[in-house]
């Protein structure tokens, strides 16, 4: 009847919970790994860059980022419009398809803009 080693059953529920989702977590990004694989394209080209923090943080980028994103996403239109798969191209070539290039910028930004919201909560 020790209170300590009682274990609650939201707290089991939970670690079973997340071992699921992680599991599924890792079974999703294999899934979009294999389509992007198909089209070329990284995980951050994905971005919706019209998003405020996603266009500055492309606007922040090197010049290389911003043409290597645009010619794969032009690669992709390509060759989905002719119905082909890259990895028919390129068979070989490692796509490094969830490297960041700007998402740790675009991270700091959502950071800023919500310390910069909360800091002016007091003028609404």
């Amino acid at each position: 009847a020790n209170p300590i080693h009682k274990t609650h059953p939201t707290m089991a529920l939970r670690l079973i919970t997340d071992k699921v989702m992680m599991t599924a977590s890792k079974f999703y990004q294999q899934a979009v790994a294999h389509e992007l694989r198909k089209t070329g394209l990284r995980y951050e080209d994905l971005l919706n860059e019209e998003e405020n923090d996603i266009k500055e943080a492309l606007s922040l980028a090197d010049l290389d980022v911003k043409t290597g994103r645009t010619r794969r996403m032009k690669r992709a239109l390509d060759l989905n419009l002719k119905q082909k798969n890259y990895m028919d191209y390129a068979k070989n070539v490692d796509q490094e398809t969830f490297k960041t290039e700007f998402y740790e910028t675009m991270l700091q930004i959502r950071a800023r803009d919500q310390e910069f919201a909360l800091l002016n909560q007091h003028k609404k």
